[in-house]
C-alpha cells in the first residue's frame, strides 16, 4: 500500500501541474467532507440531544438555523489554511475567504438575536415589543459595522480606514436612516409609557384603522380591522397622530352603553291619582311612588298649596316616574356593571323632542354579547313607554302621511 502511494507521488512529481491540481482537489474534497460530516452527523446529533431536554432555549436556537450556518465556517477555515496551494490567486482567495467567514459570523449573530427574541416572547409575551425593537436596532448596527468590516476584508484594508470616511457621510446616513431613527424614538415612547400592546383594540382615524394590534415592529405596526383587512401604520406616525386605545375598557370589565330615546314633549304631563294607582302595580317603582308621594304631600301641606290647580306646589310627572323606573330596571339588570358610572339623565330638549339618555356600562365586553344586551334593554324601554302615557318622537313616515290623507276627505265633508 505504501509502495503504491510512493510510486504515485513520484509519478506526480514528474508532472508539477498535475500535482498542484491533485492537491487543490484534495483540499476541496477535504472541505466538502468536513462540511458533510458536520451537517449530517454533528448537527443531527445535536438535534436529537436537544429533543430530549425540557428547556426551550436549545429548541429556539436550533429552529433559527444557527448551527446550519456555523457548519460553513469549518470548510472555509480549511480552504484558508491551504490557500497557498492556489499560487498567484492565494492572496485574493484569502481575502474572499476571510470576508465569507465574517459574513457567516454576521448571519449567525443575526440568527442568535432572533432566537433571543423568541425565547423572551415565550417566557413573557408582554415584553415582545421592547425586545423586538431593541433587537432590530442592534441588528441594524451590527449589519452596518459588519458590512464595513466585510468590505475592508475584501479590499485588504483596515476597517478603521473605511470608518474614518464615514464621518463625511453622516448627513447622508441620517437621511437614509431618518425613518429608523424616528421609529426608534417612537418605540421608546411606546415602551416607556405602555401606550399599546399586541392584542389591544385601537382606532387611528387618519389611517382608517379600527381593530386589534397584530404586530408591533420597529418600523411598522400591523392592525387587523374588524372587517378582517390589514392596516400597516408607520410606528413614528402613530405617535405623531392621535389614536384611541380601548385597553382601559377591557381592563375595567365594562363596556359603555350611551344611547338616548327621544320623548314626544306633548305627551309629558302631571300624574293623576289614577295614573299613580296604575304605577303602584309596577313592582320596581312601587316603593318609589309611595315615598315620593309622601314627600310631596308633606311639602304641599306645609306650604298650604292649593291642590285644585296642578301647576301649584309639587307633583310627579310621567316622565319623572319613567326615569325612576329606568333607574330601578337597570339597577336590577344582571348584565349592568354596578361599580362603573350609572346615569339616567335628560338632555336639552329640541326639535326632536326631549332626549332621555342611558349612560351605563355592561359587565360583558364581548362585542356580540354587548350589542345583544344593549338591544334587549332598549327593546324593553321602547315597549314600556306607553305604560307611562309617553310617546316616542318619530319623524312622520309614509304610513303616517297616508293615514292623514285618508282622514282629510272625511274632515272636509263633516266640516
Amino acid at each position: 500500500m505504501n509502495e503504491s502511494i510512493v510510486s504515485i507521488l513520484k509519478y506526480l512529481e514528474e508532472y508539477p501541474l498535475l500535482l498542484e491540481m491533485t492537491k487543490i482537489i484534495s483540499v476541496l474534497l477535504l472541505s466538502w467532507i468536513s462540511f458533510f460530516i458536520v451537517r449530517k452527523y454533528l448537527i443531527n446529533g445535536l438535534k436529537k440531544l436537544f429533543a430530549k431536554t425540557k428547556t426551550g432555549i436549545d429548541d429556539a436556537l436550533f429552529e433559527t438555523g444557527i448551527f446550519q450556518r456555523i457548519a460553513w465556517i469549518l470548510p472555509l477555515i480549511i480552504l484558508y489554511n491551504f490557500s497557498d496551494l492556489f499560487g498567484a490567486f492565494s492572496g485574493i482567495l484569502q481575502r474572499i475567504l476571510i470576508a465569507l467567514i465574517i459574513l457567516i459570523c454576521l448571519l449567525v449573530v443575526g440568527r442568535l438575536l432572533t432566537a433571543l427574541q423568541e425565547i423572551v416572547f415565550r417566557k413573557d409575551p408582554d415584553k415582545q415589543f421592547q425586545v423586538k425593537s431593541s433587537i432590530q436596532i442592534t441588528r441594524i448596527i451590527l449589519y452596518v459595522v459588519g458590512g464595513v468590516v466585510f468590505i475592508a476584508a475584501l479590499l485588504g484594508q483596515s476597517p478603521l480606514v473605511l470608518l474614518s470616511g464615514i464621518g463625511a457621510l453622516t448627513a447622508v446616513l441620517l437621511l437614509i436612516f431618518r425613518d429608523t431613527i424616528l421609529s426608534f424614538v417612537a418605540s421608546l415612547q411606546i415602551s416607556t409609557y405602555d401606550l399599546i400592546k399586541v392584542g389591544d383594540w385601537i382606532e387611528v382615524p387618519k389611517y382608517s384603522a379600527d381593530g386589534s394590534v397584530l404586530d408591533i415592529a420597529l418600523h411598522t405596526i400591523k392592525v387587523q380591522n374588524w372587517d378582517k383587512t390589514i392596516t400597516v401604520i408607520p410606528t413614528h406616525k402613530l405617535i405623531e397622530e392621535s389614536f384611541k386605545n380601548w385597553r382601559g375598557m377591557t381592563e375595567s370589565g365594562g363596556r359603555r352603553i350611551k344611547r338616548s330615546i327621544n320623548i314626544d314633549m306633548t305627551s309629558i304631563e302631571f300624574c293623576t291619582e289614577e295614573m299613580l294607582e296604575r304605577f303602584r302595580k309596577m313592582v320596581l317603582i312601587k316603593d318609589y311612588i309611595d315615598k315620593r308621594q309622601l314627600e310631596i304631600d308633606n311639602y304641599n301641606q306645609k306650604h298650604d298649596i292649593d291642590n285644585s290647580e296642578r301647576i301649584n306646589g309639587r307633583w310627579m310627572t310621567n316622565v319623572g316616574v319613567f326615569r325612576a323606573y329606568l333607574r330601578q330596571y337597570l339597577s336590577n339588570h344582571p348584565k349592568i356593571h354596578r361599580d362603573l358610572t350609572f346615569l339616567i339623565r335628560q338632555l336639552a330638549p329640541g326639535a326632536t323632542g326631549l332626549p332621555i339618555e342611558i349612560y351605563v356600562f355592561s359587565n360583558d365586553i364581548t362585542w356580540i354579547n354587548y350589542e345583544s344586551i344593549q338591544s334587549d334593554i332598549f327593546d324593553h324601554i321602547i315597549a314600556a313607554l306607553s305604560r307611562f302615557n309617553l310617546r316616542i318622537y318619530q319623524q312622520p313616515s309614509g304610513h303616517d302621511l297616508s293615514s292623514v290623507a285618508r282622514l282629510l276627505p272625511d274632515r272636509i265633508l263633516s266640516g
